[in-house]
């Protein structure tokens, strides 16, 4: 069965925008951890109900380090938004991931070391499974979309995550393909944990710009070359973004809806009501 539930998207580098979208407000939300990036954008897209949030703000003014990831997954939830499509600029680790491919990312590795990355971080501990960080049925659904579109597509990889924005040293890049990393990027890690602990079906659609600087032959990897590429990428992109739309989402098949059913350990009679307060939107129906 297809669900009709709002729809969140997350645009990264180059998606401020989404052409055939129907703005019907705008959304300015204050949360527990501060402000989104930007105001969240409700509207409708092949004639369904989307919110749309650019990651960087609009005009890419927020580095990634930088990123307030707590207030825009906090955000998305608090709109009603239950599963989220992250559309991000990655560079490939594979010979076969080529610039202009989508990868359906299935894994993630955390290279990351100056971000929040838990809404848990005082008065309550709480412990979620990310052995598989991305909704299956949310996946299923961005890799039906990409065929429909006749995107090049790859079903599955794993996205190493760097804290930027630097990119990559040739040393650091060989290294993360000795870990079986098949993409690299700087934003994504966080929105999947997060969107986890909310209980949020997430799954990312990486855009392939560049091979990072590893390949023997390939130039190093400059700001123009991947905003070239990452144009022709973004077309393809709101392709299949409506195609989701058209084809629809299976409900979930994974944990991502109960994900902190069992993860909470901290001692109910020990929550301050002060955290409760803060965290009501995550654990109410818990505590």
């Amino acid at each position: 069965m297809k669900n009709t539930e709002l729809i969140g998207i997350i645009g990264g580098s180059g998606l401020y925008s989404m052409v055939d979208f129907r703005l019907k407000k705008k959304v300015s939300l204050l949360t527990p951890f501060g402000k989104p990036s930007d105001s969240i954008l409700l509207g409708t897209l092949e004639g369904k109900e989307v919110a749309f949030l650019p990651r960087h703000g609009a005009g890419h003014l927020i580095n990634p380090t930088h990123i307030n990831f707590r207030a825009n997954i906090w955000a998305l939830k608090k709109i009603g938004v239950s599963s989220i499509i992250s559309v991000s600029a990655v560079g490939s680790l594979k010979e076969e991931i080529k610039p202009g491919d989508m990868v359906v990312v299935d894994q993630f590795i955390d290279r990351t070391y100056a971000r929040e990355s838990s809404f848990f971080d005082q008065g309550i501990v709480a412990h979620v499974s990310l052995a598989e960080p991305t909704c299956p049925s949310l996946r299923l659904a961005l890799i039906e979309a990409s065929h429909k579109a006749g995107a090049s597509i790859h079903p599955q990889g794993t996205y190493l995550c760097m804290e930027g924005p630097q990119f990559s040293t040739q040393a650091e890049s060989h290294w993360y393909r000795l870990m079986n990393a098949h993409v690299i990027g700087m934003t994504n890690v966080q929105e999947a944990k997060l969107a986890r602990e909310a209980e949020m079906c997430y799954a990312t659609l990486a855009l392939s710009t560049d091979y990072d600087c590893w390949r023997v032959g390939h130039e190093e990897v400059t700001a123009d070359q991947v905003v070239e590429v990452l144009k022709n990428n973004i077309v393809m992109a709101q392709k299949i973004l409506k195609q989701v739309l058209v084809l629809g989402i299976s409900a979930c098949t994974g944990k991502c809806r109960y994900a902190l059913a069992h993860a909470i350990l901290t001692d109910r009679k020990k929550i301050s009501a002060k955290t409760k307060k803060k965290l009501s939107l995550l654990i109410q129906k818990y505590i």
